[in-house]
């Protein structure tokens, strides 16, 4: 029984610092991004996004901490370039504000498929309702920087 009881304590810590992880990414990425756009509407958007992010990996650690595990610090290190956020620095350097919301959707793309991952498999009550309050702020902002994407092909 403690085996088991320690695997599942190991494989949350792990699926929380994957998702602690994306909150880092997209935390810098939508301060990257807010800092790339000229419309004071984005750069709220998308500084408020950036802070909620730090919030909710903040959050996060604090529930690895609650198991007895290690929370991770920053972002994810390896294979960045499937991450989603990469090209936001390139899209910045254009100043194209349409490149740059692209940019957001793809991260934020990569963001619910981790939070949809993570809540396919079992948390305890407590964390999977933080895991699940998160997953659905995350998916309300994706919806948002979408529909914002939409907007900007038109243009």
């Amino acid at each position: 029984m403690k085996d088991q009881t320690d695997k599942l304590r190991d494989e949350t810590i792990d699926l929380l610092n994957g998702l602690i992880e994306t909150c880092k990414d997209g935390e810098n990425g939508f301060r990257t991004a807010a800092e790339g756009v000229n419309d004071p509407s984005l750069q709220r958007l998308f500084l408020s996004y950036a802070q909620q992010r730090g919030e909710f990996a903040a959050e996060l650690q604090a529930c690895v901490a609650q198991v007895g595990g290690k929370p991770a610090v920053d972002g994810h290190l390896a294979g960045a370039f499937h991450r989603g956020w990469i090209n936001i620095k390139a899209a910045v350097s254009g100043k194209d504000e349409g490149a740059i919301v692209a940019e957001c959707e793809r991260g934020e793309d990569v963001a619910v498929s981790n939070y949809r991952k993570a809540l396919e498999s079992g948390f305890a009550a407590d964390i999977r309702s933080i895991v699940e309050r998160q997953f659905l702020q995350v998916k309300e902002a994706h919806d948002h920087v979408r529909s914002l994407e939409r907007a900007y092909e038109k243009k």
